[in-house]
C-alpha cells in the first residue's frame, strides 16, 4: 500500500495529530451502497479548511479586505478500504512540507478501528486573486505552520 509520498507507512502515519470526525452520509453513497470515490475530496476540504482555522490563518483568507486566498494545486487520493453510509471516519491532515507560498498537505482517512480507508496528499497555494501569482508566506504565518509541522512530529 506504500505510495510515492509515504516511504514508511508506520513512520507517516505517526505524525499526524489533527482529525476531523466525520459520519458517512446516505447521500455521499452510491449505488452499490459505499462511499462514492469523489467523497474523499470533500473529507479532505473539510479536514484542511477546520486544521487551517485551528492554526488561526483562516481568517486572513477570508477577510474580504485582503486580496489574498489559498487555491489547490493539485489533489490525490488513494482508496485502500471500502467505506460505507453511516461509517464514523476520522480524517487526519498534517503539513508534510512549507514551500515559499504553498504547503503540501498529508491526508489520512480510518474508520472507528483505526483501519486505513484511503489516504491522499495535495498542494495549496496561496495567491492574490487580482493578479493571480502566488503570494510568498508572511512571517506570522511562517511561524504559524512552522509550530503545526513540528508538532506533527511526536517524539
Amino acid at each position: 500500500m506504500i505510495k510515492s509520498y509515504i516511504e514508511d507507512l508506520e513512520e507517516w502515519q505517526k505524525d499526524f495529530t489533527f482529525f476531523t470526525p466525520i459520519k458517512v452520509r446516505f447521500s455521499e453513497t452510491d449505488l452499490y451502497g459505499h462511499m462514492n470515490n469523489t467523497v474523499p475530496i470533500v473529507y479532505f476540504e473539510q479536514a484542511r479548511i477546520e486544521f487551517l482555522n485551528n492554526l488561526g490563518i483562516m481568517e486572513e483568507w477570508l477577510d474580504r479586505k485582503i486580496n489574498n486566498i489559498i487555491v489547490i494545486a493539485d489533489i490525490q487520493c488513494d482508496y485502500v478500504k471500502q467505506v460505507y453510509f453511516d461509517e464514523q471516519l476520522k480524517v487526519y491532515v498534517k503539513i508534510a512540507k512549507i514551500g515559499t507560498s504553498s504547503l503540501d498537505l498529508h491526508y489520512l482517512g480510518v474508520d472507528d478501528l483505526d483501519h486505513i480507508c484511503f489516504t491522499g496528499r495535495g498542494t495549496v497555494v496561496q495567491m492574490n486573486q487580482e493578479t493571480g501569482k502566488s503570494v510568498p508566506w508572511e512571517e506570522r504565518q511562517l511561524s504559524k505552520l512552522n509550530n503545526q509541522k513540528k508538532s506533527n512530529i511526536i517524539l
